[in-house]
């Protein structure tokens, strides 16, 4: 017998996506909640052997739920195009960048890990999501830096759970194009954002996510040349 990764089947998983969506105001069709609950379950599998989240899986709260797929799913809404090229940095068990994948399917996706078993998850989840234009790098962000095509090469670049230092931020800088957008994941307490990297990016503005769990987008421009 298939051992079961949660304690609910598909459906009742379906049921309380829909209803945390509704609760923040994001749009979920049929299909797209079938894909998200795919990756749900995917997740709680792989969890049991390597530390993908910390957040339940078997018996998942709505924290689960909001976290993992309504944030990204809202994030989404604020991609400058549709078939815009995202870097997600630290992909770690593939949220926001996986949901914000299945909610736009054009986008191009590049997903950075450096922890191998991580990015053997993250491969296998692009295989059975049937994912298309997606890379997985095992490798450190700052390690890609030595590729010059993947310099001002995207068009946005997500963060999130990952310590936002000023070299961080600056090797994200790198890799987008000028005028693109860097999306950083924030929840309530969260550190400053290092000044001397700030002085970068165009001043950026903020959109709520979940509310309940008091989490934000800080979106961050690289400006255009002059």
């Amino acid at each position: 017998p298939i051992e079961r990764s949660t304690a609910l089947t598909a459906r009742e998983l379906r049921t309380r996506l829909e209803r945390r969506a509704r609760r923040s105001g994001a749009s979920v069709s049929p299909e797209l909640a079938v894909r998200l609950i795919a990756y749900l379950e995917l997740l709680a599998r792989w969890n049991h052997k390597i530390n993908l989240t910390s957040l339940p899986l078997v018996e998942p709260t709505d924290e689960t739920f909001d976290r993992l797929l309504i944030e990204p799913l809202i994030a989404a809404r604020y991609l400058p195009a549709p078939n815009c090229s995202v870097i997600d940095v630290g992909s770690g068990g593939g949220s926001p960048a996986i949901p914000m994948k299945l909610a736009m399917p054009e986008i191009a996706l590049r997903m950075v890990e450096s922890k191998m078993r991580k990015a053997a998850f993250l491969r296998e989840a692009v295989r059975q999501l049937a994912l298309e234009n997606v890379i997985v790098e095992t490798a450190r962000s700052e390690e890609l830096l030595a590729r010059p095509g993947l310099h001002e090469n995207h068009d946005v670049a997500t963060l999130r759970a990952v310590r936002l230092e000023t070299r961080t931020l600056m090797t994200v800088h790198a890799f987008l194009r000028f005028g693109g957008y860097a999306f950083l994941f924030r929840g309530p307490g969260t550190e400053p954002l290092p000044a001397a990297a700030l002085s970068s990016f165009s001043r950026g503005a903020s959109f709520p996510l979940v509310e309940s769990l008091g989490s934000q987008v800080v979106i961050l421009k690289k400006p255009q040349i002059r």
